[in-house]
């Protein structure tokens, strides 16, 4: 994935100053190591990242249990491009000033609606307009439920279903090569 990642990168395939984050759910039948209780039952978070392609530059399992916002930055940490993006776009799930702050450090502002129980406006509308192009995320979770390996959880081991994970993340750069 990062060979590919990198190829696609020179080519100008591939750009990061813009990229969008989320997270799917990925229910869980046989439990397991990174595995979390939720209203929807056990299971294990899919966090992403795609470049303003929608390609992937970043994925990894995690339990369910915790928020997104939380998962962000490990996210990050483990994209396939060098270079980090200047925006980061997400849903207001990601809309906090802990992430906020520590984003600011490694020089990336998370744009991301208010959550409605935010007291101070965060973002302004200018910045805003960016948040409609988030649908290339959603693209990207479509791209990957096509995989019908990844839909549900059937490994006991996550580092089996992280490498399937991989394996998509791959053969979806592959095919934009």
């Amino acid at each position: 994935m990062t060979a590919l990642a990198r190829e696609l990168r020179i080519r100008g395939a591939i750009g990061t100053r813009e990229a969008f984050i989320d997270a799917s759910f990925a229910p869980a039948k046989k439990g397991g190591s990174k595995v979390g209780k939720t209203k929807r039952g056990k299971g294990t978070k899919i966090m992403a990242v795609a470049d303003r392609n929608g390609l992937p530059v970043s994925v990894c399992a995690e339990s369910a249990t915790p928020p997104e916002v939380t998962l962000a930055t490990s996210t990050l940490l483990r994209m396939v491009v060098p270079e980090a993006p200047q925006n980061l776009i997400g849903d207001n799930a990601y809309d906090s000033d802990r992430l906020d702050a520590e984003l600011k450090f490694y020089g990336i502002e998370v744009i991301a609606p208010r959550r409605r129980n935010r007291m101070n406006s965060t973002q302004d509308g200018r910045r805003l307009k960016r948040y409609r192009r988030r649908w290339k995320i959603e693209r990207r979770f479509a791209w990957l439920q096509n995989f019908r390996r990844l839909v549900v959880r059937h490994e006991r081991h996550v580092d089996n279903f992280l490498g399937m994970l991989h394996l998509a993340s791959a053969l979806i750069l592959l095919r934009h090569l």
